[in-house]
């Protein structure tokens, strides 16, 4: 009876940890050895994967604008500082909003820029029903 608290059945508990002997340490290491496998694939794949999303993007975003900053000029106006970047040979077009204090839209602007310059840095007046407290940049897109 003792004899039998020291041995499992063969099988039943999953991988052996080499108490029975024979072949089963063998396997166990050869199933390790695939999961480790499988798991590093897998894991350079979705690495890979990652990389493929973030390139794309931002080889995808022909048009980029930054808003640099705002001044509120009157009750019905506000001034916004915005530097473009592009191709030299594509039109863009973004847009701006100005909004009150309470979050409202009081203003909005689309700003066209010409094929030409790659750079672009301009300040640009953006007209309002009410007074504005911010300026913000919407965004850039090839036209």
């Amino acid at each position: 009876m003792a004899d039998l608290a020291h041995k499992v059945p063969e099988g039943r508990y999953g991988r052996t940890t080499g108490r029975t002997g024979g072949a089963g340490g063998r396997s166990d290491a050869r199933t390790d050895r695939r999961l480790k496998i499988t798991g590093s694939v897998l894991g350079v794949l979705m690495l890979a994967l990652i990389g493929w999303i973030g390139v794309s993007y931002i080889a995808g975003q022909d048009v980029s604008g930054e808003l640099i900053k705002y001044k509120v000029v009157s009750d019905n106006a506000v001034q916004v500082h915005l530097e473009v970047r592009k191709d030299a040979g594509v039109e863009g077009v973004c847009t701006l909003r100005a909004r009150a204090e309470d979050g409202g839209e009081v203003g909005r602007k689309s700003a066209t820029f010409d094929a030409g310059s790659s750079r672009i840095d301009e300040v640009i007046t953006i007209r309002t029903t009410a007074r504005a407290t911010s300026g913000e940049l919407v965004g850039c897109q090839q036209k």
